[in-house]
């Protein structure tokens, strides 16, 4: 990575101007038995697309707050730095009332009707479907992404010293974060290649860090894994064995 990327959209860029091919998040749902992996360009690609999907189709601006009411999930990653990448605060977990907009997964679409200003649900099902029909009060992620532009470019800069991230009852600005997340891969050992399991939730900095941004600052891929509870012992092996793990966060 280099040493001039203050935002995680910047960590991004220069994680596909070095290899945009290798995986970057590797999810498994262990209730489902769903395996996704995107590679660099695959997740960029996505990053690109609901950047636009903020920007343009819900005139989202820099310093706008979204209430991400999502779990530990590849889409959930995918929403965090295409937040960064407009300026806007991705507020995981946060309070919907106060947001500018909510973007919820389906356990939690009750909650986040409490925003006033544009909702997206997501599905979180396998392969990214859609809803039988969007639920009510929401437009449907699945439905509204696909149309959106394979590039994105803010129409204002991003301001590395504005707020980020709010997760666990922490705020960080871009910088921050990127710094955390720098000195996190170092003392986790990532570097280059480094491939880190982790199963925990998204609902605190060291559970983002490890699930996301560590990894994206040092060269390094996540395997994320939700419901791993439901995973066997001799599983877990095989899975550490077959995905070439070289540390590990249950």
């Amino acid at each position: 990575m280099n040493a001039s990327d203050r935002t995680p959209a910047d960590l991004l860029r220069s994680a596909l101007a070095a290899d945009p091919s290798r995986p970057l998040v590797t999810f498994y749902d262990d209730a489902t038995g769903e395996r996704v992996e995107l590679s660099v360009a695959t997740f960029a690609n996505w990053v690109a697309k609901t950047a636009n999907l903020l920007q343009d189709h819900l005139s989202a601006e820099p310093g706008e707050r979204v209430a991400l009411l999502l779990p530990a999930h590849w889409q959930t990653a995918v929403w965090l730095v295409a937040c960064s990448s407009v300026g806007v605060v991705a507020d995981l977990g946060g309070d919907p009332a106060a947001a500018d907009h909510v973007v919820a997964g389906p356990d939690r679409l009750d909650e986040g009707l409490a925003c006033r200003g544009e909702r997206l649900a997501l599905s979180l099902a396998p392969l990214g479907r859609r809803f039988p029909s969007p639920p009510d009060g929401y437009e449907d992620y699945a439905v509204e992404v696909p149309t959106q532009g394979d590039v994105f470019a803010p129409y204002a800069p991003v301001d590395p010293a504005g707020p980020a991230l709010a997760v666990g009852g922490t705020e960080l600005s871009g910088a921050d974060l990127v710094d955390r997340a720098r000195e996190d891969a170092l003392r986790m050992g990532l570097a280059s290649g480094a491939r880190l399991l982790s199963a925990l939730p998204y609902d605190t900095w060291d559970g983002v860090s490890a699930g996301l941004y560590a990894p994206l600052a040092s060269g390094a891929s996540v395997v994320l894994c939700r419901n791993l509870d439901q995973l066997s012992p001799a599983g877990l092996a095989k899975r550490v064995e077959s995905e070439r793990i070289t540390s590990t966060l249950v």
